[in-house]
């Protein structure tokens, strides 16, 4: 049923409180170029009737000037907005899309699949639940299915579909599906990934995508949308504990201070003893304030405003954690980096790092060993060039609070800004945590240090300035 008719057989209160109490799964779609991804997106939307009138009239319209699916209609265009997207007909931007069914709702991401690009796909997986991993049935399993997968891996995504799509063009073949998957397999066995299905589709034709196939009979599993409707959504973090990264102090009048955020993992509840890190000061909770009145108990997921007690330092970028809680404290980490930038990383030079709401500084002091994609063998490097993944270790001018990110996805991905242009240049997910500070680093190297006395003796009014050509 399509949604406007739900809306009119059951009123907009009796739709709007059916959708409220379905359950949401994000997913993505990624993958080799030109292996489908937007047309498959089209097709979920049009087959399962979440597309408006105009929208399909402005889709027909479009498709006469700029479709690239022959004599079909290419559902692509109602995905790909840009107008280099469809001159070219690829994906460059990630694009979102919602819809729902009887069952559940949809946020689906639709990443590029060019290499260049890859750092936009690194944005839509960072929010997934559930990859959907395209593969050209012609070409079988390509470098960026290898790179696509193993970043998913990476970041947390727990469930893989592989849909082995333009199965019309190789005859519905069932030999060229099995040979596919047997090789995707095999790779995958490098990977942390267990939940992994496969289903063969024609996201063109719509064959297996919303319902069964009559041209793939040896195929008896379920269509992909049925996989995506019983695929379990990823819940709050409830397991791990409390982590409140402090996002803005509430200072509205003299007799009241807050401080707001949002709950990243775990519980808290009023009356419960805290501490403040990295300072390490402690206080109890007064209240969990919200606009629809105060909580007895908050959970992961929700924003909400802490008053405590006493009256302690607390600045944005602070964690509260519970009183007892073991997180750690410490300025050097050690992490997997994904390179977003055609400048290549520099060893030494200083980024501008973010982790939740925590803005500090940091250098990359070294590149422990780089992967390789397509057989995640490690190897050496001086530095990143674009798109490349590594282990390096990051040295921090503060200390922060931070968790391994196969523990908490909020608290341990980072991103490295670049101090100059503000442009992202890396994004990273934290693997180890040094057990013992070393000394926050100085500002200044000590070559520059010694430079700006020297100065500093011949040139009494020169000003020293923290800029440097890298």
């Amino acid at each position: 049923m399509s949604t406007a008719n739900e809306v009119k057989e059951l009123g907009i209160e009796a739709y709007l409180s059916r959708q409220q109490s379905k359950s949401l799964l994000r997913m993505m779609t990624c993958g080799s170029v030109d292996d489908g991804k937007s047309t498959l997106i089209g097709r979920l939307l049009h087959d399962s009737h979440q597309i408006y009138e105009d929208q399909l009239a402005a889709l027909h319209r479009d498709n006469e000037k700029v479709g690239n699916a022959g004599d079909e209609l290419d559902l692509a265009l109602l995905v790909d907005g840009l107008q280099a997207e469809r001159e070219q007909g690829i994906t460059i931007d990630v694009a979102y899309r919602y819809f729902s069914t009887a069952k559940r709702k949809f946020i689906i991401a639709d990443t590029p699949g060019h290499e260049q690009y890859t750092r936009n796909m690194v944005t839509g997986a960072s929010t997934s639940d559930l990859a959907i991993i395209l593969v050209d049935a012609r070409y079988g399993v390509q470098v960026q299915t290898k790179r696509h997968s193993f970043i998913c891996d990476s970041l947390g995504i727990a469930q893989f579909v592989v849909a082995i799509n333009k199965m019309d063009i190789v005859g519905f073949d069932e030999a060229v599906f099995n040979r596919i998957k047997a090789e995707y397999l095999k790779f995958a066995e490098q990977l942390n990934v267990k939940d992994i299905k496969f289903v063969p589709i024609s996201a063109l034709k719509g064959d297996n995508v919303v319902s069964r196939s009559a041209h793939m009979p040896w195929y008896n599993e379920q269509p992909l949308l049925e996989l995506l409707e019983d695929s379990p959504a990823a819940e709050a973090n409830h397991s791990f504990e409390a982590r409140f990264p402090v996002q803005y102090v509430l200072r509205p009048n003299l007799d009241f201070r807050g401080f707001q955020g949002t709950l990243s993992s775990g519980t808290l509840a009023a009356g419960q003893a805290i501490k403040v890190l990295p300072s390490g000061k402690r206080s109890t909770i007064k209240e969990l304030v919200t606009f629809d009145g105060n909580l007895a108990t908050a959970e992961a997921g929700q924003a909400f405003t802490i008053t405590l007690n006493d009256e302690i330092d607390i600045s944005r970028g602070d964690v509260i954690v519970p009183a007892e809680s073991s997180a750690e404290v410490s300025n050097q980490v050690q992490a997997k980096l994904v390179w977003m930038h055609d400048a290549p990383l520099v060893l030494g030079k200083t980024y501008n790092f973010k982790l939740a709401s925590k803005r500090t500084s940091a250098i990359v002091k070294s590149i422990d060993y780089t992967i390789d994609v397509n057989t995640l063998a490690h190897g050496s490097a001086d530095n990143l060039q674009l798109n490349e993944i590594a282990i390096v270790t990051l040295e921090l001018t503060e200390t922060i609070v931070a968790d391994l990110y196969r523990n908490n996805r909020e608290m341990g991905a980072f991103i490295l800004i670049d101090r100059l242009s503000n442009l992202t240049v890396g994004a990273g997910m934290i693997e180890a945590i040094a057990t013992t500070q070393s000394q926050p680093r100085s500002q200044f190297s000590e070559f520059e240090v010694e430079f700006n006395a020297l100065v500093r003796k011949h040139f009494p009014h020169w000003q020293a300035l923290d800029i440097s050509k890298l």
